[in-house]
């Protein structure tokens, strides 16, 4: 049933979800307003440990909401902004004395003073207690510090960070533009790849495309770990892990231990090799698990090639710099190959790398442990190759990572992190006018308050991970990072709600950590959102996400000179079939076919024709189309090109070229809204004839450089 607060019992529970960041109502993408179920409140409650099943325990909870801060001595986590000076609220017994002091991340110490009086004290579990207001100094550096309190025998201690007001790094973009290529990397191959595109790969890519076309960039999709042996997941949007990669796309042959094999053991490696490179020239269809399985057993091979002294060196100084995360990772990846998904030993008690399961095996397994982390420092090792040939390649920015919006339900990443994860909660989206019955992502949610007590650790590991070696980072759904789609499991993906996120805490530390790497952050923030995110996200120092299609003012393509500036603009996206397909209208006949739309084909047919004829216009109107009834009529090439050429009138500081477009390829890389039922993240790169397009081709590519063309000769 949905809500109504005609009593009070309706509006405790209302008033309860909204104390917890719970929307009870939200605005649908055809702006009309929806009430929340009530039976939805009540699970996402439960999922943030607030039990609200009956009146009585949504009473009791928000009466435990008043009083939870009054119970301790320090926040559990400060973030503030640069040159902030923020007051931060300290819990007392009443009449006792309080010392506050900050240890830097530079170990000198700063104390604190109290900013105002102690406020009339209340009682808390039977003792008078008190609050005061201590203001951190103004001079903080940015980074990780510590804030402790002391008050008779009772202490604490939490996380504080100081993060800029504006990431730099944007700020040195300031003036320029810089167009980049857009790839799905495990189907850009190469004559020397094992049926899937690789780092090696990435780096040549980056190097083509840099030295010969002028791009500043290439943005990947996201490259993190998946299982560790096949058969693996396909989509990269669902990985085991966000912090770790995927050793899928390691290249055998760069691993210096393979010039030390013996003859027999190479003699097998390149067997394997030989067997995959024809996949190469596959057009159809991506077999990761043939690549994969042959990748593991060519590792295999060489892991067991004594390292230098030199590398072994190098080897520790990686282990021990992730440290425990790398270990459990490594330690779920061994156990991953002993016991299935569905094994009892996964629900011992308590679970994760803590629990009695993990403990009985971490010393058996101390080897295929090593060889997993030893794969994690290969992806390593050869990312930062890649990101090293981009800037040789004269890039400004380099190679762009994806970072996924969440991880799969029995993956590293969700029995690793599960204290600061939601149970019972998967993310989405509401329905919208592409998706009309909306997305399940299967994936589960952060904690927000979980989160928060432990200092944001895991979230600030992740990006460091994807950072290490990278021009910048594309935040898949950033608006995530405000609020998220939660979808009770075996729910539909319409019967969920908002919840909201500290955007301030998860924002500042984006910037931190890519400020410290040195990247750019770019936005994806598509969809619906509340006005001021935008503003905020500029405000900060991150590039938003325009994509030509979706851009509209008045019911009219919007003009050029009212795009962003501080924006990547692209005319399609991952979820869009190529240029040439979407103007064929291959989009609609796809999801007709899969059952997907939420009217009418002829009327959806017809939405799509007219939006396209309005957007041709556009183009005829700036000279970057002949007139109407002009003989030979362009050709869908050219179209292509012309709707390039129209994102370079923008003042977008980025533009972004999609690698599928510019070859002509037509197939769509992703359907939202299946699985199984069409053949997604699986689809190789080819051109217009249905042949495979490998990277040896480009430098050569007529097609590519006419685009490519298109868009710098523009202003």
């Amino acid at each position: 049933m949905e809500l109504e607060p005609t009593d009070r019992s309706a509006a405790a529970l209302l008033e309860l979800a909204r104390s917890l960041g719970v929307d009870t109502s939200f605005t649908g993408w055809d702006g009309t307003s929806r009430a929340v179920d009530a039976g939805t409140l009540r699970e996402v409650l439960g999922a943030l440990g607030v039990p609200a099943g009956t009146p009585a325990e949504v009473e009791a909870a928000l009466t435990e909401q008043g009083l939870a801060p009054w119970r301790r001595l320090l926040p559990p986590v400060v973030v503030l902004r640069e040159g902030g000076e923020v007051g931060v609220p300290v819990h007392a017994g009443t009449g006792a004395s309080v010392l506050v002091w900050i240890i830097a991340e530079d170990g000198t110490r700063h104390e604190v003073s109290r900013q105002s009086t102690w406020e009339n004290p209340r009682t808390v579990d039977g003792r008078p207690t008190s609050r005061a207001t201590f203001q951190i100094p103004a001079g903080l550096p940015l980074g990780w510090h510590r804030l402790h309190a002391a008050s008779g025998d009772r202490t604490a201690d939490c996380a504080l960070v100081v993060t800029p007001r504006v990431l730099e790094t944007t700020r040195n973009l300031a003036g320029r533009r810089d167009w980049g290529l857009m790839a799905q990397l495990y189907s850009v191959r190469s004559s020397r790849s094992w049926g899937i595109g690789d780092f090696a790969d990435l780096a040549d890519l980056a190097a083509i495309s840099g030295d010969q076309y002028g791009a500043g960039f290439v943005l990947v999709n996201p490259l993190h770990a998946s299982e560790p042996a096949p058969p693996v997941e396909p989509s990269p949007y669902l990985p085991s892990s966000r912090r770790f990669f995927h050793p899928l796309y390691i290249r055998v042959e760069d691993v210096p231990e393979y010039a030390y094999l013996a003859p027999a053991a190479r003699a097998v490696v390149e067997s394997l090799a030989f067997r995959q490179h024809p996949a190469n020239l596959e057009p159809d269809h991506l077999d990761r698990d043939s690549a994969y399985s042959a990748k593991l057993t060519a590792l295999e091979a060489v892991h067991q090639v004594p390292r230098s002294p030199a590398r072994a060196h190098r080897f520790d100084e990686f282990r021990a710099e992730q440290g425990q995360g790398l270990a459990d990772f490594a330690l779920w990846c061994a156990l991953s190959e002993l016991f299935p998904t569905d094994a009892p030993e996964w629900s011992v008690e308590p679970r994760g790398p803590r629990g009695p399961f993990a403990a009985e095996h971490r010393e058996q397994l101390a080897d295929r442990i090593e060889f997993h982390s030893w794969l994690q420092w290969l992806c390593d090792q050869q990312l930062e190759t890649a990101q090293r040939a981009a800037r040789d390649a004269g890039m400004a920015i380099g190679i762009v990572h994806d970072l996924a919006v969440g991880v799969q339900f029995t993956g590293s990443d969700a029995w690793t992190l599960r204290d600061v994860l939601a149970p019972g909660m998967t993310v989405g989206a509401p329905p919208d006018m592409f998706n009309q019955q909306g997305q399940n992502w299967s994936q589960p949610p952060w904690h927000p308050g979980r989160l928060a007590e432990s200092g944001y650790a895991a979230y600030r590991d992740m990006l460091r991970s994807i950072l290490h070696h990278a021009g910048g980072i594309r935040v898949d759904h950033i608006l995530g990072l405000f609020r998220l789609w939660w979808i009770p499991v075996g729910a539909g993906p319409g019967e969920g709600t908002y919840v909201h996120y500290d955007h301030e805490a998860l924002i500042g530390i984006l910037a931190l950590e890519a400020q410290r790497a040195g990247a750019v952050v770019i936005g994806e923030d598509l969809g619906v959102f509340e006005p001021w995110v935008r503003d905020y996200l500029a405000e900060r120092g991150i590039f938003g996400t325009s994509i030509l299609w979706f851009e509209r003012e008045n019911d009219v393509p919007l003009a050029p000179d009212r795009y962003r500036q501080a924006c990547l603009t692209s005319v399609n996206t991952h979820d869009l079939p190529p240029t040439a397909g979407y103007l064929a209208g291959d989009h609609v006949a796809l999801r007709e076919s899969l059952g997907l739309l939420g009217r009418p084909v002829e009327v959806e047919r017809a939405a799509d024709l007219a939006e396209q004829s309005a957007m041709l216009a556009a183009l005829r109107e700036r000279g970057l189309l002949p007139p109407v009834g002009t003989e030979p009529a362009p050709t869908v090439q050219e179209t292509v090109e012309a709707l390039y050429a129209y994102t370079a009138l923008t003042p977008s500081s980025l533009l972004g070229v999609a690698l599928v477009d510019a070859v002509g390829e037509r197939r769509t890389q992703n359907q939202p809204g299946t699985s199984d039922e069409y053949p997604n993240w699986r689809i190789p790169l080819a051109g217009p004839d249905g042949a495979s397009v490998l990277i040896d081709d480009l430098p050569a590519n007529a097609r590519f450089a006419a685009l490519v063309e298109a868009i710098r000769t523009r202003p």
